[in-house]
């Protein structure tokens, strides 16, 4: 799915948190297994009174993109579930938008676990966020 200037979209409408932080209007710039870049906007809902990312949404950033980095991995999303089960984040600047590139990096990966580093830049290049979050990947067929 494309936005009007033809750019794939993060995700569609109707998820909570998605639509909270305007996803549905990010554009995937890059995505290959194991890798995603975004462009992003910071709506103004999630600033704090200095017109910065308020830090308690940017573990939503950080979990979203992280989440949407290891399923380029798997084909087929309708056999498991993805759950966060560890989340570090280093905030090296404010994040103050209008714009932010978000990179989702698949950092190791083992039977049930990866780890996903996720850095926020700024449209300068400076690294303004970097996180580090482990998930788990589960079969729906075995979860019973």
């Amino acid at each position: 799915m494309g936005s009007a200037d033809n750019k794939p979209i993060f995700m569609r409408p109707g998820h909570c948190a998605g639509d909270l932080l305007e996803a549905p209007d990010w554009h995937v710039i890059e995505e290959s297994e194991g890798l995603v870049l975004i462009d992003a906007h910071i709506p103004t809902q999630v600033l704090n009174p200095r017109q910065q990312l308020f830090g308690g949404f940017t573990g939503t950033y950080v979990d979203m993109l992280a989440i949407y980095t290891l399923r380029t991995l798997f084909p087929d999303r309708q056999n498991y579930w993805v759950t966060t089960i560890n989340m570090r984040i280093d905030y090296l600047e404010p994040v103050l938008g209008p714009r932010v590139r978000l990179k989702g990096e698949l950092i190791n990966q083992g039977r049930s676990t990866a780890l996903i580093a996720v850095t926020f830049f700024d449209e300068a290049g400076t690294k303004l966020v970097y996180a580090l979050v482990t998930l788990k990947v589960i079969d729906k067929k075995q979860e019973r």
